[in-house]
């Protein structure tokens, strides 16, 4: 899984790439403005579109709509969870009161995510991939894994093991020893109370289990686990960030359903965590023109990499 030595060695530095693929002072400058108006208008829509679809399986109340509402329902948790992302950054809005505000009660909490540990977390993700602080080393360690091993972790997850394991460890963490850990699950729950809440007083409380909890805990967990892997997936720790985090080309099935709101450049992302979604595309183009990244550094889609992180040899037993 590891680029050879030799496919790091072309990159030529621009007026806007250094030969690190850092970005120079001006174009950095450039590309750390954070488009306010613009992520504004992506948590709008992204309620509008959430609402929308639960609108539309209620009014219809047909098997069809119901489990096309039910997987969109898992995107819908992975829009949320990129957007979350983005003010764990600090890069949804440039006032700081606001991007908590809107980062923590209308992205983290009504999708189970106690975003102020994560934000910690994933602080220490980005200060060194493989590090002895990784969090999410279990995500990526151990590819290429076998074929047979890549199915049964796909079906833990659509099945829900993996989410109520999860789940389990968040409703525990209500009664925890922890200030922070307390207080962020009580949050979680006591948003999720309100959502239940909401169903019951329009008429409809099943709805919350259905389209949203199940949702989350099964085909939200399966595009988290292949979102995750393609990532870091068998890479190693460096300084060099072509070592630590796959580039994958982005084509619009994959953007709609994956890696939403440009969450899909992610070895730009790594290079500066510090550019907003928005952003990255200009950024990877830059760093393709440097010559940071190439065709021969890149996958041509997300199923060419799993296909490679998939290759493993099996186990014996």
């Amino acid at each position: 899984m590891i680029p050879d030595a030799d496919l790091l060695d072309d990159v030529h530095p621009t007026d806007k790439i250094t030969a690190s693929g850092r970005p120079t002072p001006h174009f950095r400058e450039e590309l750390r403005r954070i488009p306010n108006v613009r992520n504004a208008f992506a948590v709008l829509g992204l309620y509008v579109q959430t609402i929308a679809i639960i609108l539309i399986a209620v009014h219809f109340d047909n098997w069809f709509v119901w489990i096309a509402a039910f997987l969109l329902m898992g995107r819908a948790h992975a829009q949320f969870a990129a957007l979350m992302h983005e003010a764990a950054h600090r890069l949804l809005f440039r006032n700081r009161k606001l991007n908590d505000f809107v980062g923590r009660w209308l992205l983290g909490y009504p999708s189970f995510t106690p975003i102020d540990l994560y934000r910690r977390g994933h602080m220490a993700h980005h200060r060194e991939e493989f590090g002895p602080d990784e969090p999410d080393i279990p995500l990526y360690r151990g590819y290429p894994i076998s074929k047979d091993s890549f199915r049964r972790k796909l079906f833990r997850d659509a099945r829900g093991s993996t989410g109520w394991k999860l789940f389990k460890g968040l409703l525990a963490g209500v009664r925890s020893d922890n200030t922070a850990v307390r207080s962020q699950a009580r949050c979680i729950v006591g948003t999720q109370l309100v959502l239940i809440a909401i169903g019951v007083a329009l008429g409809h409380p099943w709805v919350y289990f259905v389209l949203w909890l199940a949702p989350y805990l099964t085909v939200w967990r399966v595009i988290n686990r292949l979102r995750s892997m393609a990532e870091h997936g068998g890479m190693q720790r460096s300084k060099d960030r072509r070592l630590t985090t796959h580039s994958v080309r982005q084509h619009p099935v994959a953007r709609f359903f994956l890696v939403p709101f440009h969450i899909g450049w992610h070895l730009a992302h790594h290079v500066d965590s510090g550019v907003p979604m928005a952003n990255l595309p200009k950024f990877h183009e830059e760093l393709r023109r440097a010559g940071y990244v190439t065709d021969r550094l890149e996958y041509d889609s997300y199923p060419a990499l799993w296909r490679k992180l998939s290759s493993g040899a099996s186990l014996p037993g």
